[in-house]
Protein backbone atom coordinates (compact mmCIF):
# COMPACT_ATOMS: atom_id res chain seq x y z
CA UNK A 1 0.00 0.00 0.00
CA UNK A 2 1.59 3.20 -0.92
CA UNK A 3 1.81 5.78 2.15
CA UNK A 4 1.80 9.37 2.08
CA UNK A 5 3.83 11.99 4.53
CA UNK A 6 3.44 15.82 4.67
CA UNK A 7 6.74 17.85 3.86
CA UNK A 8 7.95 19.82 6.65
CA UNK A 9 6.66 23.12 6.53
CA UNK A 10 8.85 25.82 7.00
CA UNK A 11 9.70 27.27 10.61
CA UNK A 12 8.67 30.98 9.26
CA UNK A 13 5.58 29.56 7.76
CA UNK A 14 4.52 27.57 11.15
CA UNK A 15 5.33 31.03 12.74
CA UNK A 16 2.64 32.76 10.78
CA UNK A 17 0.04 29.95 11.26
CA UNK A 18 0.39 29.81 15.10
CA UNK A 19 -0.03 33.40 15.14
CA UNK A 20 -3.07 33.02 13.22
CA UNK A 21 -4.54 30.55 14.84
CA UNK A 22 -3.97 32.20 18.45
CA UNK A 23 -5.63 35.40 17.37
CA UNK A 24 -8.51 33.12 16.39
CA UNK A 25 -8.68 31.79 19.42
CA UNK A 26 -8.81 35.16 21.23
CA UNK A 27 -11.14 36.20 18.87
CA UNK A 28 -13.54 33.27 19.88
CA UNK A 29 -12.63 33.07 23.75
CA UNK A 30 -13.32 36.83 24.09
CA UNK A 31 -17.35 36.74 23.99
CA UNK A 32 -17.00 34.16 27.07
CA UNK A 33 -14.57 36.14 28.82
CA UNK A 34 -16.53 39.73 28.20
CA UNK A 35 -19.90 37.75 29.30
CA UNK A 36 -18.37 36.36 32.67
CA UNK A 37 -16.60 40.03 33.60
CA UNK A 38 -19.49 41.51 32.67
CA UNK A 39 -21.98 39.52 35.24
CA UNK A 40 -19.25 40.77 37.66
CA UNK A 41 -19.23 44.18 37.70
CA UNK A 42 -21.73 47.08 38.98
CA UNK A 43 -23.72 49.47 36.19
CA UNK A 44 -20.71 51.82 36.41
CA UNK A 45 -17.83 49.62 35.45
CA UNK A 46 -20.25 48.50 32.43
CA UNK A 47 -21.29 51.59 30.94
CA UNK A 48 -18.12 53.37 32.41
CA UNK A 49 -14.70 52.93 31.54
CA UNK A 50 -13.64 49.81 32.19
CA UNK A 51 -15.94 47.97 29.40
CA UNK A 52 -13.74 45.26 28.38
CA UNK A 53 -11.05 45.37 31.67
CA UNK A 54 -11.16 43.13 34.57
CA UNK A 55 -14.05 44.09 37.46
CA UNK A 56 -12.67 46.78 39.71
CA UNK A 57 -14.62 45.23 42.44
CA UNK A 58 -15.66 41.46 42.32
CA UNK A 59 -19.42 41.37 42.82
CA UNK A 60 -20.51 37.81 43.03
CA UNK A 61 -23.34 38.99 44.82
CA UNK A 62 -25.05 39.45 40.96
CA UNK A 63 -25.00 35.52 41.14
CA UNK A 64 -26.79 35.60 44.64
CA UNK A 65 -28.99 38.14 43.14
CA UNK A 66 -29.89 35.94 39.62
CA UNK A 67 -30.30 32.75 41.54
CA UNK A 68 -32.47 34.04 44.79
CA UNK A 69 -34.28 37.83 43.20
CA UNK A 70 -34.75 36.56 40.07
CA UNK A 71 -35.31 32.67 40.37
CA UNK A 72 -32.70 31.58 38.30
CA UNK A 73 -32.14 28.39 40.49
CA UNK A 74 -35.92 27.07 39.92
CA UNK A 75 -35.81 28.42 36.22
CA UNK A 76 -32.47 26.25 35.73
CA UNK A 77 -33.89 23.08 37.64
CA UNK A 78 -37.03 23.23 34.96
CA UNK A 79 -34.91 23.57 31.90
CA UNK A 80 -32.56 20.46 33.37
CA UNK A 81 -35.63 18.65 34.14
CA UNK A 82 -37.71 19.17 30.79
CA UNK A 83 -33.96 18.45 28.72
CA UNK A 84 -32.84 15.77 30.38
CA UNK A 85 -36.42 14.01 29.91
CA UNK A 86 -36.85 15.27 26.12
CA UNK A 87 -33.43 13.76 25.63
CA UNK A 88 -34.26 10.27 26.89
CA UNK A 89 -37.44 10.19 25.68
CA UNK A 90 -36.48 11.15 21.63
CA UNK A 91 -33.66 8.84 22.26
CA UNK A 92 -35.30 5.86 22.73
CA UNK A 93 -37.61 6.21 20.51
CA UNK A 94 -35.65 7.11 17.84
CA UNK A 95 -33.63 4.25 18.72
CA UNK A 96 -36.43 1.98 18.47
CA UNK A 97 -38.01 3.65 15.18
CA UNK A 98 -34.86 2.95 13.84
CA UNK A 99 -35.11 -0.32 14.64
CA UNK A 100 -38.11 -1.18 13.34
CA UNK A 101 -37.13 0.79 10.09
CA UNK A 102 -33.86 -0.91 9.38
CA UNK A 103 -34.22 -4.68 10.75
CA UNK A 104 -37.39 -5.64 10.57
CA UNK A 105 -39.13 -6.05 7.30
CA UNK A 106 -42.27 -5.27 6.24
CA UNK A 107 -43.29 -3.36 3.44
CA UNK A 108 -44.22 0.19 4.79
CA UNK A 109 -40.66 0.44 6.14
CA UNK A 110 -39.65 2.92 3.69
CA UNK A 111 -42.72 5.14 3.94
CA UNK A 112 -42.46 4.99 7.62
CA UNK A 113 -38.68 6.53 7.19
CA UNK A 114 -39.98 9.49 4.56
CA UNK A 115 -42.38 10.22 6.49
CA UNK A 116 -40.18 10.68 9.99
CA UNK A 117 -38.05 12.67 7.74
CA UNK A 118 -40.87 14.96 6.67
CA UNK A 119 -40.14 16.36 10.02
CA UNK A 120 -37.02 17.79 9.16
CA UNK A 121 -38.61 19.93 6.35
CA UNK A 122 -41.47 21.86 9.29
CA UNK A 123 -39.98 23.93 11.17
CA UNK A 124 -41.19 25.05 14.55
CA UNK A 125 -42.52 28.50 13.64
CA UNK A 126 -44.97 27.27 11.39
CA UNK A 127 -46.37 24.69 14.16
CA UNK A 128 -46.78 26.77 16.74
CA UNK A 129 -50.91 27.41 16.48
CA UNK A 130 -51.59 23.92 16.16
CA UNK A 131 -49.58 22.91 18.34
CA UNK A 132 -51.08 25.29 21.29
CA UNK A 133 -54.37 24.62 20.13
CA UNK A 134 -54.15 20.78 20.79
CA UNK A 135 -52.27 21.60 24.12
CA UNK A 136 -54.97 23.73 24.87
CA UNK A 137 -57.87 21.52 24.34
CA UNK A 138 -56.40 18.82 25.90
CA UNK A 139 -55.76 21.46 29.09
CA UNK A 140 -52.31 20.31 29.43
CA UNK A 141 -50.48 24.03 29.75
CA UNK A 142 -48.50 25.40 32.29
CA UNK A 143 -46.84 21.51 33.12
CA UNK A 144 -43.59 19.98 32.49
CA UNK A 145 -45.05 18.18 30.00
CA UNK A 146 -46.38 20.53 27.88
CA UNK A 147 -42.79 21.13 26.60
CA UNK A 148 -41.38 17.68 27.14
CA UNK A 149 -43.62 16.22 24.59
CA UNK A 150 -43.09 18.79 21.71
CA UNK A 151 -39.31 19.05 22.41
CA UNK A 152 -39.38 15.12 22.13
CA UNK A 153 -41.15 15.35 19.07
CA UNK A 154 -39.00 17.96 17.29
CA UNK A 155 -36.12 16.27 18.06
CA UNK A 156 -37.21 12.70 16.75
CA UNK A 157 -36.57 13.06 13.03
CA UNK A 158 -33.13 14.44 13.82
CA UNK A 159 -32.30 11.54 15.68
CA UNK A 160 -33.79 8.88 13.08
CA UNK A 161 -31.60 10.33 10.58
CA UNK A 162 -28.56 10.01 12.76
CA UNK A 163 -29.12 6.63 14.63
CA UNK A 164 -30.23 5.14 10.48
CA UNK A 165 -26.53 5.51 9.74
CA UNK A 166 -25.07 3.50 12.38
CA UNK A 167 -27.62 0.81 12.67
CA UNK A 168 -28.10 0.41 9.39
CA UNK A 169 -24.57 -0.88 9.23
CA UNK A 170 -24.36 -3.50 11.62
CA UNK A 171 -24.54 -6.75 10.35
CA UNK A 172 -27.76 -8.69 9.92
CA UNK A 173 -26.18 -12.08 11.29
CA UNK A 174 -26.18 -10.77 14.74
CA UNK A 175 -29.91 -10.39 14.71
CA UNK A 176 -29.78 -14.37 13.16
CA UNK A 177 -27.82 -15.53 16.17
CA UNK A 178 -29.48 -13.40 18.77
CA UNK A 179 -32.89 -15.40 17.78
CA UNK A 180 -30.77 -18.63 17.52
CA UNK A 181 -30.01 -18.14 20.85
CA UNK A 182 -33.46 -17.52 22.19
CA UNK A 183 -33.65 -13.65 21.97
CA UNK A 184 -37.10 -12.39 21.15
CA UNK A 185 -37.18 -9.03 19.40
CA UNK A 186 -37.03 -6.95 22.64
CA UNK A 187 -34.08 -8.65 23.56
CA UNK A 188 -32.35 -8.14 20.46
CA UNK A 189 -32.68 -4.87 20.32
CA UNK A 190 -31.95 -4.23 24.22
CA UNK A 191 -28.71 -6.88 24.46
CA UNK A 192 -27.23 -6.62 21.16
CA UNK A 193 -28.57 -3.44 18.83
CA UNK A 194 -28.85 -0.76 21.74
CA UNK A 195 -24.81 -1.56 23.38
CA UNK A 196 -23.77 -1.16 19.53
CA UNK A 197 -25.24 1.94 19.31
CA UNK A 198 -23.42 3.72 21.76
CA UNK A 199 -21.01 6.13 19.73
CA UNK A 200 -24.46 7.55 17.90
CA UNK A 201 -25.78 8.25 21.86
CA UNK A 202 -23.90 11.51 22.08
CA UNK A 203 -24.11 12.76 19.14
CA UNK A 204 -27.97 12.49 19.14
CA UNK A 205 -28.15 13.73 22.63
CA UNK A 206 -26.29 16.64 21.94
CA UNK A 207 -28.33 18.26 19.07
CA UNK A 208 -31.60 17.57 21.39
CA UNK A 209 -29.88 19.41 24.23
CA UNK A 210 -28.66 22.41 22.11
CA UNK A 211 -32.36 22.63 20.88
CA UNK A 212 -34.51 21.58 24.05
CA UNK A 213 -32.16 24.02 26.14
CA UNK A 214 -31.83 27.16 24.03
CA UNK A 215 -35.26 26.64 22.76
CA UNK A 216 -37.89 29.85 23.28
CA UNK A 217 -40.73 30.44 21.41
CA UNK A 218 -43.01 27.72 22.84
CA UNK A 219 -41.58 27.97 26.51
CA UNK A 220 -42.46 31.37 26.15
CA UNK A 221 -46.32 30.89 24.51
CA UNK A 222 -47.13 27.68 26.37
CA UNK A 223 -46.23 28.62 29.87
CA UNK A 224 -47.36 31.81 31.35
CA UNK A 225 -46.75 30.94 35.14
CA UNK A 226 -43.49 31.52 37.01
CA UNK A 227 -42.88 27.82 38.60
CA UNK A 228 -42.71 26.39 35.36
CA UNK A 229 -40.33 28.55 33.31
CA UNK A 230 -37.29 27.68 31.80
CA UNK A 231 -34.05 29.32 31.60
CA UNK A 232 -34.03 31.50 28.32
CA UNK A 233 -38.11 32.71 29.45
CA UNK A 234 -36.58 33.69 32.83
CA UNK A 235 -33.34 35.27 31.54
CA UNK A 236 -36.21 37.72 29.57
CA UNK A 237 -38.35 38.34 32.77
CA UNK A 238 -35.26 39.33 34.29
CA UNK A 239 -34.16 42.32 31.93
CA UNK A 240 -37.76 43.38 32.34
CA UNK A 241 -37.60 43.51 36.17
CA UNK A 242 -33.98 44.92 36.21
CA UNK A 243 -33.52 47.08 33.47
CA UNK A 244 -31.03 49.26 35.77
CA UNK A 245 -29.05 46.48 37.05
CA UNK A 246 -27.44 44.84 34.52
CA UNK A 247 -25.14 42.75 36.77
CA UNK A 248 -27.59 40.01 37.34
CA UNK A 249 -28.65 39.98 33.93
CA UNK A 250 -25.08 38.86 32.77
CA UNK A 251 -25.15 36.78 35.84
CA UNK A 252 -28.31 34.73 34.51
CA UNK A 253 -26.67 34.78 30.68
CA UNK A 254 -23.35 32.86 32.51
CA UNK A 255 -25.35 30.24 34.40
CA UNK A 256 -27.65 29.51 30.91
CA UNK A 257 -24.27 29.54 28.67
CA UNK A 258 -22.10 28.00 30.72
CA UNK A 259 -23.41 23.99 30.87
CA UNK A 260 -23.45 24.03 26.91
CA UNK A 261 -20.01 24.80 26.98
CA UNK A 262 -19.26 22.60 29.92
CA UNK A 263 -21.50 19.92 28.10
CA UNK A 264 -19.08 19.95 24.45
CA UNK A 265 -16.35 20.24 26.68
CA UNK A 266 -16.65 16.74 27.80
CA UNK A 267 -18.79 15.58 24.57
CA UNK A 268 -16.48 16.84 21.47
CA UNK A 269 -14.34 14.19 21.76
CA UNK A 270 -16.96 11.32 21.30
CA UNK A 271 -19.09 13.38 19.02
CA UNK A 272 -15.85 13.46 16.79
CA UNK A 273 -15.38 9.80 17.16
CA UNK A 274 -18.71 8.85 16.40
CA UNK A 275 -18.84 11.21 13.19
CA UNK A 276 -15.10 9.05 12.61
CA UNK A 277 -16.88 5.24 13.09
CA UNK A 278 -19.86 6.85 10.77
CA UNK A 279 -17.46 7.33 7.64
CA UNK A 280 -15.32 4.82 8.43
CA UNK A 281 -18.90 2.30 8.23
CA UNK A 282 -19.99 3.89 5.09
Amino acid sequence: MESYTLKESKPILKVFVYIFLGIWAIINLFPIYFMFTFSLKSNEEIFGSNIIGLPKHWLWSNFTSAMKTGNMGLYFFNSLLVTTLAIGISLMAALMACYAITRIRWKLSGLANAFFMLGLTIPIQASIVPVYVILSKAHWLNKYSTLIVPYSAFALSMGILICTGFMSEIPMALDEAARIDGCGLFGTFFKIILPLMKPAFSTVGVYSYLQCWNEFMFANVFISDSFHRTLPVGIKALSGAYTTDWGPIGAALVIATFPTLIVYIFLSGKITSSFIAGAVKG
